[in-house]
């Protein structure tokens, strides 16, 4: 049986999409056990929630598990519909939210990834990037 109203996150401490969905549990005060992962050595319940990409985060909410940050996000905002809200309600609005947040997020751990790989001017320049 499972517990009413039980909520898991399954994340990595260094993972961009996992800190976005942990900040959403506390911005909306919703109690959440964190299950960290090692995507070197996947779990069988990350590999069971997240069938498709097999990485986190996995928002598991009664036994069912949501995947995709974003996705997460509009999920977290329609079961709990308290507030603050986290995306506007207006369906145009929040699609200009979402995109901006994926374009923000792409551009910054793209830049990010250039400069943890690279050095030199590649990386003076990526972390230029990263500052703008």
């Amino acid at each position: 049986m499972v517990e009413e109203n039980r909520v898991t996150l399954r994340g990595m401490w260094s993972s961009m999409y996992s800190k976005r969905v942990e900040l959403a549990l506390r911005v909306k005060g919703i109690e959440y056990e964190y299950m960290e992962e090692d995507l070197m050595n996947k779990s069988m319940l990350l590999l069971r929630y997240n069938p498709v990409h097999k990485k986190v985060p996995v928002l598991v909410h009664n036994g069912k598990p949501v995947a995709e940050s974003l996705v997460i996000l509009e999920y977290i905002d329609e079961t709990w519909k308290h507030n603050p809200r986290l995306l506007p309600e207006d369906p145009y609005e929040r699609a200009k939210v979402g995109f901006w947040a994926n374009f923000l997020h792409l551009q910054v751990f793209e830049a990010l990834a250039v400069v943890f790989t690279s050095e030199g001017e590649v990386q003076e320049r990526a972390i230029e990037q990263v500052h703008e």
